[in-house]
């Protein structure tokens, strides 16, 4: 599909603001888990513990395979992101 620079700008923002909708509502939900983890059974670092994540929604990505109704492209976005986030602190 071919977009206009106006509906290009519109998609983008409309997804990228979907994915902090996402992300803000996860944290709610989960408490601040992703940046300040329990350590109940990981003991490393939260940026490490992301990555970790990347690399499973990565992985799923090279299989082709979906989990239920998960969205792992949608997850991969969000926790790059979280990424981002961890790395600025």
């Amino acid at each position: 599909m071919s977009y206009n620079e106006k509906e290009f700008e519109i998609k983008v923002r409309k997804i990228c603001n979907s994915i902090a909708d996402l992300l803000v509502e996860k944290n709610k939900c989960y408490g601040n888990s992703a940046l300040s983890p329990l350590n109940c059974f990981y003991k490393g670092n939260a940026e490490t513990a992301i990555k970790v994540r990347i690399d499973d929604k990565l992985s799923r990505i090279m299989r082709g395979k979906e989990y239920g109704q998960e969205d792992t492209i949608t997850d991969l976005l969000g926790y790059l992101v979280l990424l981002k986030v961890s790395q600025e602190k």
